[in-house]
């Protein structure tokens, strides 16, 4: 309160020396930031337009030149966790006139499933910041405050964004809830609450030759403690190389702001405010600066041309420490896997000598028995029943050599058989438990479960976010005597397109690498479900 109380004797003397001066509010006047940063402006919007993960930079030199410094600025990093939440973390300074606040902010968003083409985002700005006098030289020491301190403020922004569709209406606070800590008091009255009222509407594709192009307009009303509620309207113009924007608002005045995208991860734009109002009239034109750069790998999901969402073909093969423990691991299992092979064919050989070995013993035993009888007999008979004796001897030990083998032979292949069934099992376990770590440059995604998809490595050509884009590419791959299947993912609402489904990563790759066998040469990437 003392701090309070402190402002106004400041506020009073400025006005006093500055009576023809504009007041100016005390939001962080962040009305035009439409394409990044989006999170300032309601923290729902973290969930889809604050292009995760990237970081961002904001700048806004109110009523004054470029070479003077800037009266808001904001520097966050915003990063995805998994499909329905987001995190960020970002830097801000805001001179109010008052007031210079410096600090940071906590942001984390979360959507939940309404329906089919409903969904409710909820998002929350947590701040933390120093706010100290923005100009010492008025500041008489009072009985109420002795001297100049600076106070620490802790301030909590909720919003919620509810989505329809294409249709977006969202709900924020800049300030719903503040504490001061250094006074042990709230920080603002309970009738000082900033509040923004948002609606947009999405139309995809306004640029035919780029799919996933938008235009999205939005109307806003903004309610201001002590000001006028500002109403304002924008219009977005968003492609894959650029973006630009016009907007009005009821205080500032109307804004027009270009951008532009490079190298698939840096976007730099600014943009340029006029006040147009009597009371505004002679005043600097506002300036903005935005820049932003894409971190981690990119993915389907980016505005980026299709063809590009392909990954790049691969250079310098170079196995990872993981990668190369699992291969000696392999090559130790399949070298123990061939000696027991070797060992049990080894077994086969010998018993099935020692079979022909007790054959020939026992038709020996026969053929002495014969013999001893034969010498019973007269020399003419017994020389005749020896020699019948000798070719029936020759005969039987050939045949049960003969048997012998054919007995050794069919165990050694029933063996062989079991041992490449054991061996096969092992390596389908071992696929299914298979850790792939994308190669430099490789484009590769991995889901646990995609619907009712059998688990495996899919050969992706194309994704398409619009149905008759995707009928003709499947009309057309049939036309080149191709088998295309496909599927829809709901996370996205893309449709994959892919050539064939393999086992194994390595498959996969040798028919990415080999362009599905020299019947498909455009780019390729590969999928996995990995299975429950």
């Amino acid at each position: 309160m003392n701090k309070f109380c402190g402002a106004l004797l400041i506020v009073f003397v400025v006005v006093g020396l500055n009576a023809q001066d504009v007041e100016l509010p005390s939001d962080y006047r962040q009305h035009n930031l439409m394409e990044y940063n989006s999170s300032l402006l309601n923290p729902a919007f973290a969930l889809d337009r604050n292009n995760p993960s990237s970081v961002a930079f904001w700048s806004r030199w109110q009523w004054q030149t470029l070479d003077a410094d800037p009266t808001s600025l904001f520097l966050n990093y915003s990063h995805r966790l998994n499909d329905i939440s987001t995190a960020g973390l970002g830097f801000f300074q805001q001179n109010t006139e008052i007031f210079i606040n410096t600090g940071i902010i906590l942001n984390y968003g979360y959507t939940i499933t309404l329906g089919e083409r409903a969904s409710l985002g909820v998002g929350i700005n947590i701040l933390g910041f120093q706010q100290k006098l923005a100009d010492q030289r008025f500041f008489i020491p009072n009985p109420i405050q002795t001297e100049i301190t600076d106070d620490f403020v802790v301030q909590m922004a909720p919003g919620i964004n509810v989505k329809i569709d294409r249709f977006s209406l969202g709900l924020s606070s800049e300030n719903l809830m503040d504490y001061n800590i250094s006074t042990n008091e709230r920080n603002t009255s309970t009738d000082g609450r900033i509040f923004l009222a948002l609606a947009s509407y999405e139309f995809q594709g306004v640029i035919q030759s780029d799919e996933n192009s938008i235009l999205r307009p939005s109307i806003y009303y903004k309610s201001i403690p002590g000001f006028d509620a500002q109403l304002g309207a924008s219009a977005l113009l968003s492609t894959n190389k650029f973006w630009t924007q016009i907007g009005y608002n009821s205080f500032y005045g109307i804004s027009g702001g270009v951008g532009g995208r490079f190298f698939k991860r840096f976007s730099l734009g600014a943009l340029v405010e006029f006040g147009i109002s009597n009371d505004l009239k002679g005043t600097d034109p506002t300036f903005e600066l935005v820049t932003a750069y894409k971190l981690g790998p990119l993915s389907s999901e980016e505005r980026y041309p299709q063809d590009e969402l392909i990954a790049e073909e691969t250079i310098e093969k170079e196995l990872t420490r993981a990668e190369k423990l699992a291969k000696r691991k392999e090559e130790k299992e399949q070298e123990r896997l061939a000696k027991l092979q070797q060992q049990r064919q080894k077994d086969s050989i010998r018993e099935a000598s020692k079979l022909a070995d007790l054959a020939l013993e026992e038709s020996k035993k026969q053929d002495q028995r014969k013999r001893d009888s034969i010498a019973e007999a007269s020399e003419k008979k017994l020389l005749a029943e020896a020699q019948a004796l000798e070719r029936q001897r020759v005969l039987d030990s050939t045949e049960a050599v003969n048997k012998a083998k054919e007995e050794a032979l069919a165990l050694e292949i029933q063996r062989k058989q079991d041992s490449i069934a054991q061996v096969k099992l092992a390596e389908a376990e071992a696929l299914k438990k298979e850790v792939v770590t994308p190669e430099k440059g490789e484009r590769y995604e991995e889901v646990a479960k995609q619907g009712s998809l059998e688990p495996g490595y899919y050969l992706i050509a194309n994704v398409f976010g619009t149905k008759r884009y995707f009928d003709a590419f499947m009309a057309d791959l049939q036309k080149r005597g191709l088998s295309p299947g496909s599927f829809y993912r709901e996370t996205n609402k893309y449709n994959y397109v892919f050539l064939a489904r393999y086992d194994s990563i390595s498959e996969a790759r040798a028919a990415r690498d080999s362009n599905f066998g020299g019947k498909y040469t455009d780019k390729t990437w590969i999928f996995r479900v990995v299975g429950e």
